[in-house]
């Protein structure tokens, strides 16, 4: 990849799509928390700000002079990655969307995408395994593969494995949290701990691996400075999602054995 960049920034098409999807989401998310608030309940401001700030990393990922950068500059791709994929679906997932609608929308309306989540489909997907796979599998298969190349000068593959990096990371982060959305086939803390331990490891193997061997196109030192911002910028994340796990885990023991001390003095 080469460092040039045009000093004139003009949107494609598929730049303007997401602009006008990432704004449409955060009005559809300030109408539902307006229409909550007009029924005399509440909700968590922190939610509000972690929705608006995931929109925000979005929006920055795919649109803008940064955004045109990462099809030229791989260290700057890879901060993108960090972003689009793993910081942004966190705050997006911290946001609970799910649980907003289901108290913003008709009861009608709320029951079919209840049923929907309890579906055997959205079970599937919401393994944890599964979604590692569609995660830090997808990474293996765009670095390894003429994807890499082609998402760069493809404007709709480009789009589409963007959005791919997105939603995968929403499910992952949605899987291994196990909330704070709904989540009616929850698997249990350890499972949940083992998946994550093997996506870490997969990702990190993947960033030591294209500081050896870069992607085709790539010189050897912009890939060493993007593969050390994929596994050093993304570290955090990580260890975010490892204490959001272990924490309802631990607070519930805790819970628990307070209740049984409790109970014993009587």
């Amino acid at each position: 990849m080469t460092n040039a960049v045009d000093e004139t920034w003009f949107p494609d098409p598929a730049q303007l799509i997401w602009l006008a999807t990432v704004l449409a989401a955060m009005v559809l998310y300030r109408l539902a928390h307006k229409k909550l608030w007009e029924r005399g309940s509440t909700w968590p401001a922190h939610r509000t700000v972690s929705w608006f700030a995931g929109c925000l990393l979005v929006l920055v990922s795919v649109y803008g002079p940064l955004a045109e950068r990462a099809h030229h500059d791989f260290p700057v791709h890879m901060l993108v990655h960090v972003l689009l994929g793993m910081l942004a679906p966190l705050l997006l997932v911290l946001a609970a969307p799910v649980t907003l609608a289901l108290r913003a929308l008709p009861h009608a309306t709320a029951r079919r995408l209840g049923r929907l989540l309890s579906g055997k489909a959205a079970g599937f997907v919401a393994n944890p395994f599964v979604a590692a796979i569609l995660n830090v599998g997808g990474l293996w298969l765009i670095y390894r593969s003429p994807l890499f190349q082609l998402m760069h000068h493809n404007m709709l593959v480009g789009a589409f494995i963007q959005l791919h990096v997105l939603l995968a990371g929403y499910l992952f982060s949605y899987a291994i949290l196990g909330g704070p959305d709904p989540a009616p086939h929850r698997r249990s803390p350890g499972e949940r701990a083992a998946a994550m331990v093997m996506a870490i490891a997969a990702h990190n193997i993947l960033a030591k691996s294209l500081y050896a061997m870069p992607p085709a196109g790539v010189q050897l030192a912009e890939a060493q400075t993007g593969a050390q911002i994929m596994y050093y910028a993304g570290m955090p994340v990580e260890i975010t999602l490892l204490i959001g796990l272990c924490l309802p885990w631990i607070l519930g023991n805790r819970a628990k054995t307070h209740r049984k001390k409790t109970v014993g003095r009587f």
